[in-house]
């Protein structure tokens, strides 16, 4: 969804290069040892953070971890921007970025999850390949990924949610975790869930969240 510019959100963004990379070079990998104090943590990204709860939240409850936001909207980019100021989270970075250019910016198998928390569902049959779990899009974060390397996916889309599993079951995934009601699973699953903020909203209309983690197994 795309979201109402906002011009204060291009200027911090123009503020803060510490923070944010924004159309980054394609023709060379990010040297992201530049940008986190300690690059010996462990990786994790996430692919349309839109305002950013999610990262943002998983960044400050996990300061053992680096995280990555990969946003292609400024005004959004700059959302996220403001709340990793305010939440000093110096293990956060923001990437401002296609994410159909993913491989080129980071080493082969240098993260360990990918989250895809939402995506666009692009339901016509004609833009299929803009879909994040596409194969074009598998076989990119396959290169990305660890060996044990995680994708976790969310929606309220049915539909997507669907096409998801097929496509990632046709590029020979493992699915460690399914389930159509993410919000009616054990505890233990509901405690370690962070939500994101068109997840709050579909969930408390009473809309059912899918969610899945896969795998590449070995490569």
């Amino acid at each position: 969804m795309r979201l109402r510019n906002k011009p204060w959100a291009v200027k911090l963004v123009q503020e803060h290069p510490e923070s944010v990379i924004d159309r980054p070079d394609l023709t060379q990998k990010i040297d992201w040892s530049k940008r986190f104090a300690d690059i010996s943590k462990p990786l994790e990204i996430e692919v349309g953070p839109g305002k950013g709860k999610f990262i943002t939240t998983m960044a400050a409850e996990h300061p053992e971890k680096n995280f990555v936001a990969l946003e292609l909207q400024m005004t959004a980019a700059g959302i996220i921007l403001r709340s990793k100021l305010a939440k000093n989270l110096s293990n956060l970075q923001i990437l401002c970025a296609d994410a159909a250019n993913i491989d080129c910016f980071f080493e082969k198998h240098s993260a360990n999850t990918i989250y895809l928390n939402f995506s666009d569902p692009w339901p016509k049959t004609r833009h299929e390949k803009r879909r994040l779990t596409y194969k074009t899009f598998l076989q990119k974060y396959q290169t990305v990924l660890q060996e044990n390397g995680q994708i976790q996916f969310k929606t309220d889309n049915a539909g997507l949610f669907a096409y998801s599993l097929q496509s990632m079951n046709n590029f020979g995934m493992h699915f460690d975790f399914v389930t159509v009601d993410l919000h009616n699973e054990k505890e233990e699953i509901l405690t370690s869930n962070i939500e994101t903020e068109y997840e709050h909203k579909f969930a408390s209309q009473g809309n059912p969240i899918y969610a899945l983690h896969a795998d590449f197994g070995v490569k």
